[in-house]
């Protein structure tokens, strides 16, 4: 009988809970839940005799990985797995998964919460404008992108992306125009919002020089991650470009005073992108499906190391 840890300092949802152990209740597997954890010593210990394991933003690292002498695979109930050590656990033998698309609507409609707001000037009571006739750029048109697409006509925007590794004409096919470059994304938007990964290639790289394209009274929106603003590089061109509006549902870093540019920037209290009980439900059930297909079948189709 395999033996799967749910391992959550944030927890699940009661009903994605349950979800999940339906699924492996049925494969026949034992469960094992951690939920709001205080100290790794407890995770490590919960580690040691379990085939699977189930997390959230849980950091799953080397010394994670040394304490699981049984473990085969590992998912990451969501779309990001920055918090997985890929190379410690391919060291290991181990296989890693996300669950790409489950929580891709919930954080496109928080793009359009942020954005509303914004445009509405944060709800301060003065005049603000609408988003319908705007330019939305989308940059990555993976699942969170196509869902930011699907909405925006529904606000009657124009709608332009680019993705370095996603054809053009699949993005035509949507009904989305094209752009060739990053730099012509933000030149030809009103409005950019961020779907890129945190990868060597990406991190750092919306700075002032790419931002600064955007025409005046430009708005960036980022529900993906820290890590790709050059935050610096942003405060800087914030302070000089008094019409520009920076709305995300990332906090900054904490010498990053972005606070100071009130009735310009906004930031929630936490990531909120995925925080739905949809989202919570589809990816955690997402998750034990994959590890059932993968434990009984080998199948491996979203996993992200080699």
């Amino acid at each position: 009988m395999a033996k799967v840890l749910i391992a959550t300092e944030k927890p699940f949802s009661a009903i994605a809970v349950k979800g999940i152990k339906e699924v492996f209740d049925a494969a026949g597997y034992e469960t094992v839940l951690l939920e709001k954890y205080t100290d790794k010593a407890q995770l490590l210990e919960a580690v040691a005799d379990v085939d699977a394991m189930i997390i959230r933003s849980d950091k799953v690292d080397a010394e994670v990985l040394d304490a699981a002498k049984q473990l085969k695979i590992v998912v990451r109930a969501g779309a990001g797995y920055d918090n997985i050590d890929l190379a410690a656990a391919t060291a290991h033998n181990v296989v890693a998964m996300n669950t790409p698309g489950q929580n891709a609507n919930s954080v496109a409609e928080l793009v359009f919460g942020l954005l509303v707001y914004a445009k509405r000037n944060f709800f301060n009571g003065t005049s603000g404008t609408e988003l319908k006739g705007k330019r939305l750029g989308i940059l990555a048109f993976g699942n969170v992108g196509r869902n930011v697409a699907r909405i925006a006509k529904g606000f009657d925007m124009e709608v332009l992306a680019y993705d370095a590794y996603c054809p053009a004409d699949v993005i035509e096919a949507a009904g989305v125009k094209a752009v060739a470059s990053q730099n012509e994304l933000f030149e030809q938007s009103d409005i950019v919002s961020l779907h890129i990964p945190a990868t060597d290639e990406t991190k750092q790289s919306i700075n002032a020089a790419l931002v600064g394209k955007l025409p005046k009274g430009g708005i960036l929106v980022n529900t993906a991650r820290k890590e790709v603003i050059d935050e610096p590089s942003l405060l800087q061109l914030m302070a000089e470009r008094t019409d520009l509006k920076y709305v995300t549902d990332i906090k900054p870093d904490a010498d990053a005073d972005f606070a100071a540019f009130e009735g310009r920037y906004f930031a929630t209290p936490k990531k909120m992108g995925a925080q739905t009980a949809e989202a919570n439900v589809n990816a955690g059930i997402a998750a034990a499906h994959q590890i059932v297909d993968f434990i009984e079948r080998g199948i491996t189709k979203f996993q992200v190391n080699k």
